[in-house]
């Protein structure tokens, strides 16, 4: 009766939108670490963006085995702070007057073809350490727009399961009919 109610959560590590968030986080903590003043108060913002984005998508999951309503509105939440994220990135660029890549610049397609193929935070951080600042910014901005593309296609599918499945209380109601026949 249990496996009723309660349906299984996902592995959060296994979704791609993790794998790239966690990649995101990490590039923002070494971006603000060493491109921010200590005093800047972007920093404590950009990090809990960043943390808020990768965070509200484990959140999500682990919620999900109860409420697909709750894991839809935790996995906005993820995509709403990685937009708060993207623009802060934005900002750092054009307040200090560097290039944004724009969307088919020889830069930002090779990006988008890396972050197609990569979604370990290893192989980023790899690239990362070895570029300026507003390359990084770039990088973490393309990295944001992909996998909001991908919290996109992941609200739409957990929008359609909870149209087809319904949520716990249809799942209780059908349960407590079932009992009382």
């Amino acid at each position: 009766m249990q496996n009723k109610l309660f349906q299984n959560s996902g592995n959060y590590r296994k979704l791609f939108s993790y794998q790239k968030a966690e990649a995101i986080f990490d590039i923002t903590c070494y971006f603000c670490n060493h491109f921010l003043r200590k005093s800047d108060r972007t920093i404590d913002q950009m990090v809990q963006a960043a943390r808020s984005g990768k965070q509200n998508i484990v959140e999500g999951c682990a919620a999900s085995a109860i409420s697909k309503e709750t894991e839809i509105k935790l996995v906005g939440v993820a995509k709403a702070s990685l937009h708060e994220l993207l623009i802060d990135y934005e900002d750092y660029l054009r307040t200090r007057k560097h290039r944004q890549w724009e969307m088919n610049s020889r830069e930002m397609t090779a990006m988008r073809n890396l972050g197609r193929k990569h979604n370990e935070s290893a192989f980023f951080m790899g690239l990362v350490e070895t570029r300026p600042p507003e390359t990084i910014a770039n990088m973490a901005i393309c990295l944001i727009n992909q996998t909001d593309y991908l919290l996109s296609k992941q609200l739409d599918s957990l929008a359609k399961q909870f149209a087809k499945e319904g949520g716990i209380r249809e799942r209780m109601t059908k349960m407590r009919m079932e009992n009382r026949k």
